[in-house]
């Protein structure tokens, strides 16, 4: 069992910046991808960024590309996202995921954190 835990999430103004955290318990955090996901009210969950275990190898949704920057430390078994330029579209429950695949698909992560909120307004 992997334990997630995100926070770092609020209400932030169009422009602004927010860093979320995924602070990581349970079997070893370096074992795993970890990925970002969000979902905001009435849509599905949608990918947003995932880190390879080694963290050599980042990718994004287009949505996010050049303005999100994922990273981790495993020494610290935590996972960021560091999230600039945001727009009221980014509004979203944000949610840190393990998975043992470097994937973009949410049913191949095995482990989920509760979520944080990120509520950009206009």
């Amino acid at each position: 069992q992997v334990q997630l835990v995100e926070s770092g999430g609020g209400l932030v103004q169009a422009g602004g910046s927010l860093r979320l955290s995924c602070a990581a318990a349970g079997r070893t955090f370096s074992n795993y991808v970890m990925g970002w996901f969000r979902q905001a009210p009435g849509k599905e969950r949608e990918f947003v960024a995932t880190i390879s275990v080694s963290g050599s190898r980042t990718y994004y949704a287009d949505s996010v590309k050049g303005r999100f920057t994922v990273s981790r430390d495993n020494a610290k078994n935590t996972v960021y996202l560091q999230m600039n330029s945001l727009k009221p579209e980014d509004t979203a429950v944000y949610y840190c995921a393990a998975s043992a695949l470097y994937t973009t698909m949410a049913r191949d992560y095995n482990y989920w954190g509760q979520g944080t909120q990120v509520t950009v307004s206009s």
